[in-house]
């Protein structure tokens, strides 16, 4: 992070464009104009309860799809802290160089709690030793309720959260208290949070330009349900005095008076999403119907619909792969698939698709072609994606496990990482944003991706048979391994964590390796097209 970017600089790709035109709009007396929005299409998020898991596991995800958030990951230990001590908040850490950034952004201090908790510190940090996890999307929301009185951005929250909690309820009352006291300043978030027992969708925006505060809401997704987000305000009705599935702040319904969004004598119910966003984005909505349309097709969703069940239960329970299957989904088999229309005749005549129909082409190339632009739930621009499991029948160490992947899920394995680990392999510790470095995972999966792409018909199936092995062993090694570090955890912790540490560090160090030979196979094999 550089000093002297906007504030603006600083937000989820999809939703930076926006907010940096809208910045030179903005004149410095705060002036803006009722009804314009913050809009954004870069994330997705897909939770789901621990009824609705295959092995009692809940699951919450995250597409980290920006071409600005940093690509290096760090293990944050567990700390102690001295009484009455302070600890900054940062501007924008997840766009930072590297752990150590020496022109890292102070936004402000806040007081520090006797101890934090360790946690895996992906852009967006992701779990905590607790087995805590947050997935996470942007939704903008109306441009009014941006704060300027407040130090504290989305990135900094899930750190706070994922350092100061051990559960969902615990967090989401956490992040009320941090609001309150120093306020946010950043645009409408939505966190999906899975601790060992509950998932719960969490939405937030600022107050209002020079006030203090957030308005929030949060609904648990029931247990036996899947629940997604994609960048859209998801919250209709909340009902407060159900506590057990419904929380939000003390302003959330007075805000919306106070700013003439909803008027309870119209006798119209209040609506969250419509009070404080829009459901406008049929990039986002699109999303949605897909996601709910792949676990529950026995409910023949519309696809053009503007609203959707926040959560349905899924006509069968879902693994991490089924997750990962809809993470790597463009709408193959719908009148949405970008690819179906772009055909050759083989050699025998017969109509085929060409090699190059490919569902991340450049927006120049399909408007040549002249095929719709869809916003798919698979993204080529993603940095990484995370899906996560917290198991409670398991010790935290070996029951949290975060199955991460970098740049696009259709070309990239993901690998497991536990949340009892003690450091991350070298090469995912380095930062790729600021160039190309040969030492760096996320360029490794990057370069397979970005070659795909030239002849993706053919490539993609070469591609496809390296990842998929990687994560077939990864799941089928999974439990024997797991049993094996419960077995020694009774006697020796420190070894335990050696063994989840090393079993990790290998996975994901094997799993390159591979990637690396497979780019020199993928030239050799087609290089005559090139």
């Amino acid at each position: 992070m550089k000093k002297g970017k906007s504030r603006l600089f600083y937000c989820s790709f999809g939703a930076t464009v926006i907010m940096l035109l809208a910045s030179f709009a903005i004149p410095q007396t705060g002036v803006i104009t009722a009804g314009e929005y913050f809009e954004s299409e870069s994330c997705t998020s897909v939770i789901v309860g621990k009824a609705a898991t295959t092995d009692g596991s809940t699951i919450t995800s995250h597409s980290c799809d920006s071409n600005t958030d940093r690509t290096w990951i760090t293990l944050v230990p567990r700390k102690k802290h001295k009484a009455g001590s302070e600890t900054p908040v940062w501007l924008g850490p997840k766009e930072t160089t590297g752990p150590n950034d020496p022109e890292a952004i102070e936004a402000g201090f806040i007081r520090q709690v006797a101890e934090t908790y360790a946690y895996i510190n992906t852009a967006y940090p992701v779990m905590n030793e607790y087995q805590l996890a947050i997935g996470e999307t942007t939704f903008g929301g109306k441009r009014e309720l941006q704060s300027n009185n407040g130090i504290i951005d989305c990135p900094e929250l899930y750190r706070l959260a994922l350092e100061r909690a051990k559960t969902a309820r615990e967090a989401i009352r956490l992040i009320d208290q941090l609001t309150k006291e120093y306020g946010y300043n950043d645009v409408g978030e939505c966190f999906t949070f899975a601790d060992k027992n509950e998932t719960w969708h969490f939405e937030i925006l600022g107050p209002g330009r020079g006030k203090k505060g957030a308005v929030w809401a949060a609904v648990r997704i029931p247990d036996d349900h899947v629940g997604v987000s994609a960048n859209a305000s998801r919250i209709r009705q909340i009902n407060l005095s159900d506590p057990e599935n419904y929380m939000a702040s003390d302003n959330v319904f007075s805000l919306a008076q106070e700013m003439g969004w909803w008027d309870p004598a119209s006798g119209k119910p209040f609506e969250f999403c419509y009070a404080y966003a829009n459901r406008n984005s049929m990039g986002c909505r699109r999303r949605e119907w897909r996601a709910l349309s792949l676990v529950a097709p026995s409910l023949n969703l519309d696809p053009n619909a503007e609203n959707y069940p926040l959560s349905v239960k899924p006509d069968k329970k879902l693994s991490v792969k089924d997750v990962l299957d809809i993470f790597r989904d463009y709408y193959g088999g719908t009148p949405y698939d970008m690819t179906q229309t772009i055909t050759v005749a083989d050699r025998e005549g017969k109509v085929v698709k060409s090699p190059i129909a490919n569902p991340f082409m450049s927006n120049e190339l399909r408007t040549f072609l002249k095929i719709p632009s869809e916003r798919t739930i698979a993204c080529p621009r993603a940095t990484y994606v995370t899906v996560t499991q917290s198991r409670n029948w398991l010790p935290d160490a070996v029951g949290g496990v975060v199955w991460l992947g970098y740049d696009n899920p259709c070309t990239t394995p993901h690998t497991p990482f536990y949340c009892g680990i003690t450091t991350m392999p070298a090469s995912y510790m380095v930062d790729g944003r600021a160039g190309y470095r040969d030492d760096c995972a996320w360029w490794t999966y990057r370069k397979v991706s970005q070659l795909c792409n030239l002849r993706y018909q053919e490539m993609i199936k070469d591609v496809t048979a390296v990842w998929s092995a990687i994560e077939e062993k990864a799941f089928t090694d999974q439990k024997a391994f797991e049993d094996q570090v419960v077995a020694t955890m009774k006697s020796n912790p420190a070894k335990a964590a050696e063994m989840l540490t090393e079993y990790s560090v290998e996975m994901a160090n094997s799993a390159i390796e591979r990637y690396k030979k497979l780019e020199k196979e993928l030239w050799s094999k087609h290089t005559r097209y090139f």
